[in-house]
Parts: structure tokens; sequence; C-alpha cells
């Protein structure tokens, strides 16, 4: 169960509102939190029988949070990951960031026992105990590692001392699940050095014949929320499940680049830039459905058409009508310059940042709102070009507190779907290790522009009074 949220206008209170408010009051907010059923708002889209599209802000879906026991809306993706490692018959190859979600770290934990191959890559940061973290120790990380600290700690401390004994980090702390269980897992230090730039991959291959991937890290805060913020739901976050073997292939190979010979091995593990180019690889599905895969990173000495970012512009360039975008961040200028040639040849362009970067002198929506921001240093970024027919179809989601966009999509003439871990940014494009994907397929699009226009609804569009003071601002201090 879930209560309903009631908004009283500011002002003009009618009797029906005072009434709910006042059985509010009487009967308490628990009561009323526990009273009321919280059911979908829309209907379900139909799915691809190739690929299955989840959002874990879905209005047309309804699950209870594990964690918390609190019923929300949106597609459960930590079951669905669950749910696809419990299928697995004979393998299961796992590349994410941050694996922090105890209940599928038993998932894994128990088709290991149950003899079948788990292979787990994570990236090289998050490759630790939350359980060895002391408070002392604690007190030096940085804001977002102490946060995920605290996190833990509301996650393991049952018996509510507020510390995490050896017996809860055993049920909470997903790396420690995965050691006691010998299972083999490596991170991007695995070829000697200090680590690739980021191994910022989200994909999972299950018995060769199934691909999970997306933008969502396997971490609490990705998929249900940020404990220390109540209202908070989830970064939002997407997840396809492709049925192909053709397609699981592909990801595989990318799989035994890194993973080389696994733990304890020779330093052959491949990541970053040592990985050798790769063309995009484009599969026909039974559906009729296609899709193109690449992998970063490509070398900054090579021609920017070849690259992830140089696919993801081809892809643009191709829109007719248009291009909804809905991105963690947008950083590439060379993206921003092909989206003003599709906006001067009629198609209509609409774009939402993830706040926190949205409006930083580096962002590309600035670009398109036709401002320019400089550093601190009053520098213009190299190569800036602000549009000079500037649109007010950009701007940031309202999320809740401690909430971010986290997705990397983007939906052109309703069609094609540009998605992945990849960022839209230089450090995707030269540096990481990522995955992209274009899904030509109209159910597929359905979903995502489904989502888009969720977010979209109630976005801040357009340049806001506090961006208007901040160039006003770097006018007087930068002539």
């Amino acid at each position: 169960m879930e209560y309903l949220t009631v908004r009283l206008p500011s002002s003009g209170l009618r009797w029906g509102t005072l009434f709910v408010v006042g059985v509010l009051l009487f009967l308490g907010v628990n009561t009323w939190r526990h009273s009321v059923a919280l059911t979908p708002t829309l209907r379900p889209l139909p799915q691809s029988p190739d690929i299955q599209v989840y959002f874990n802000h879905s209005q047309a879906a309804v699950y209870t949070e594990p964690y918390r026991q609190r019923s929300r809306l949106g597609d459960d993706l930590e079951q669905i990951i669950i749910d696809t490692i419990q299928s697995a018959q004979s393998s299961i190859d796992l590349a994410v960031q941050e694996l922090h979600l105890p209940r599928v770290a038993k998932a894994l934990r128990d088709r290991h026992q149950a003899g079948i191959q788990v292979r787990i890559i994570v990236e090289h940061g998050y490759n630790h105990l939350w359980s060895e973290v002391t408070p002392q120790s604690a007190s030096e990380l940085d804001e977002r590692d102490r946060n995920k600290y605290e996190e833990f700690i509301q996650l393991g401390d049952r018996n509510q001392d507020s510390q995490v004994d050896q017996a809860e980090a055993e049920q909470a702390d997903s790396i420690l699940i995965l050691r006691q269980a010998q299972i083999p897992l490596i991170d991007d230090t695995a070829d000697g050095s200090q680590g690739s730039a980021l191994m910022h991959h989200k994909f999972m291959v299950v018995d060769q014949t199934l691909v999970l991937t997306g933008s969502v890290n396997y971490s609490i805060s990705e998929v249900h929320g940020d404990f220390l913020k109540p209202d908070s739901v989830g970064n939002t976050n997407h997840l396809l499940k492709i049925n192909s073997p053709a397609v699981a292939k592909v990801f595989t190979e990318e799989f035994s680049l890194m993973w080389g010979d696994g733990p304890g091995g020779q330093a052959d593990s491949v990541f970053g830039l040592q990985k050798p180019y790769r063309l995009p690889q484009t599969i026909a599905l039974p559906s009729g459905a296609s899709i193109a895969v690449q992998f970063s990173p490509t070398s900054a000495s090579q021609p920017w058409e070849y690259s992830t970012n140089g696919l993801i512009g081809r892809v643009l360039n191709t829109a007719t009508r248009s291009i909804d975008m809905a991105l963690f961040v947008l950083s590439d200028q060379a993206l921003s310059n092909v989206l003003e040639g599709v906006h001067q040849r009629g198609a209509a362009i609409r774009a939402l940042i993830d706040p926190q970067f949205a409006y930083r002198n580096y962002s590309e929506a600035l670009d398109m709102m036709g401002v320019t921001l400089v550093d601190d240093a009053c520098r213009v970024e190299a190569g800036n070009k602000p549009w000079s027919g500037a649109i007010a179809t950009v701007g940031v989601p309202q999320l809740p507190e401690g909430d971010l966009l986290h997705h990397k999509f983007g939906v052109v003439d309703g069609q094609l779907v540009i998605t992945g871990s990849h960022n839209w940014t230089a450090a995707a494009n030269n540096n990481n290790d990522e995955n992209l994907l274009v899904i030509s397929d109209r159910t597929v699009a359905a979903h995502f522009q489904r989502e888009f226009e969720r977010l979209y609804a109630d976005a801040i569009l357009g340049v806001p009074p506090s961006l208007q003071d901040k160039i006003h601002q770097q006018q007087s201090r930068c002539p």
C-alpha cells in the first residue's frame, strides 16, 4: 500500500480539499498511508518479442520495494535482473560499474553454487567492502562515497545499533557476498594498470543467448532510491532485455577482451584504449527490428566519425521530423553541431539534461539555448558555438529530491532509439569502456517516447532566471 500525495493550491482552498486534509488529521497520516492502494496510471505498452524495455519510474506498473517495503510506481528492475540470473542454465557474464544490490549478489551466489559459470567485472573504484569502512575512515571520503557508506549502514544495520556487524555485513555487503562465494571477479586493474578511465558498462550476458543492458548500475540508489532522501524513488533508469544469440555474441566478445584469463592469471585483460577498434555491428532480429552495437573507447587520433559519438551523430543526422533526448550529460560539441544542422532542416529538437550538468559551461544545452558561460578563468570552451536559431525546448526535469536523470537515450523520428551505458561526452567516447546501441523498432521506440513525454510534461524549459543572473554576473566579471 502507499499514500496519495495531496497538493494544496497556493490560494483558494476548496471545501473538498479541506475535507481531505481534515480526514488526514483525524485518522493520522499513517492510517491514510496504508488505506489507499497504489495503482498504475497508464496501461502497459506492447513489448517486442526480441527486445523488452523497462523503466524504474514507469507509470504503467507498481511494485513493492524490497528493502523499505514501500509500494511505488515503476518496473522492479532489480527483480528483472534477479529473474534473469535465476534463468541461467550454463553461464552468466556480468560487466557493471557498481554492484551494490545484495539480493542480486545472492542470486549470483546461488547460481554459482548450482554449477553455473559466473564471471563478474566491476569498476575498480567499487571493488571494495563497505563493511570494512569505519566511521573514522568514512569521514575522509568524498561526499558521494560518504553518502554510499551511510546508505550501506542504513541497509545493513538490522538491529538498529548504528553499526554493521559481521553477520549483518554477510547479508548486506554485495562484494563480500560474492567474495565469500568465491565467484571469479576482476576489475579494470587486471591488466596490470591502476585502472582504465572508467569501466562504465552495465550489461549481463546469460547462456550466450540473452543480454541485459541499459543505463542502470546495480545499486540501491540507481534502482529503488536514495535511503538518505525519503522522497527518492531512484535515479531515472531503463533496462533492456534482448533475446538474441547474435547480440549476445557481440557482447561476449567485449567481455572476453576485458576478462582475459580471469583472476590470478596473466595480466592479459584489456580495458580502455588497449582494446582494438571495432566498427559498429548490425544484427537483424526475427521480429524485423535491428540493433547496431559499438563499444568505446575510440582513440582521439581517429576521425570522430568512426567513434561511438560519430555513430550517434550519423543517426541524429537522419532525422527528418523529430529528435527527443533524455541525457545525464551532453557535452560533445560535434554532436551539438549536428543537432543544429538537423534543426535548421526543420526537425523539432527537444532535450532534457540532468540539472547538475545542464547549466555548466561545457554543456551543449547552453548552445541549443543560444547562450554562453565561461569558466572560472573567463575562458570560453574551445570550439564553442551557440546556435543562431536558439530553441526553448531544452531544459531539466523535475525529479524527487535525491534522484538524477541517469538516462542516455535519444529517439529519432519515433523509430530509432540510441541507448546504452554511453553518456554523450568526449570521456565516454575516447576513454571509458562503454556500449552504445542503435535500435530500429517502433514498438521499442514507443516505450522510450512515453518515458520522454513523462519527463518533459513538467520540465523547466529554456533559460531560467538563475542562469540569466549568472550570465549577467559573468559579463560584468569577464568583459
